[in-house]
């Protein structure tokens, strides 16, 4: 019987699945809209909206508490110094799940998960090389 077992275990040992959802929630914070599979989605909410509301706390022992489960002092940072006063008025609901069509290879249901009001042009940030910084590379060098 699974009587009071919460959470889904995602066919992982429990460190791999306390380090994936860490990793997710670093980047859910970064960019602020993330897609992954629908149940880890639907996990990965919980554990934001609970990241969040640490972040609306603001005092130390909450920050400390978030760094615990992020393990990433910039976005730690940002969650108590952006996320938390962007949602100081709001009482629950910070991030949403949207179905997002099957994955081409298994079949499984993905979804993007997102924070409510969130900022557009934290979509992307600082992932991978600067492609204007390579744009510019290649004229330069066409040029030359």
């Amino acid at each position: 019987m699974r009587h009071r077992k919460k959470g889904r275990k995602l066919n992982r040992t429990a460190s791999h699945r306390k380090a994936m959802f860490a990793n997710m929630a670093a980047a859910l914070i970064k960019h602020e809209q993330i897609m992954t599979t629908l149940p880890k989605a639907k996990e990965m909410k919980r554990i934001i909206d609970r990241l969040i509301t640490l972040g609306k706390r603001g005092d130390l022992h909450a920050r400390r508490q978030a760094f615990a489960k992020l393990r990433d002092e910039a976005m730690v940072k940002k969650l108590f110094d952006v996320l938390g006063d962007r949602y100081k008025e709001r009482s629950g609901g910070y991030s949403r799940v949207l179905r997002a069509g099957y994955r081409f290879g298994d079949n499984s249901p993905r979804a993007v998960i997102e924070l409510v009001d969130r900022d557009i042009e934290a979509k992307g940030q600082d992932s991978g090389p600067d492609q204007s910084q390579k744009n510019e590379e290649v004229q330069e060098a066409v040029a030359a």
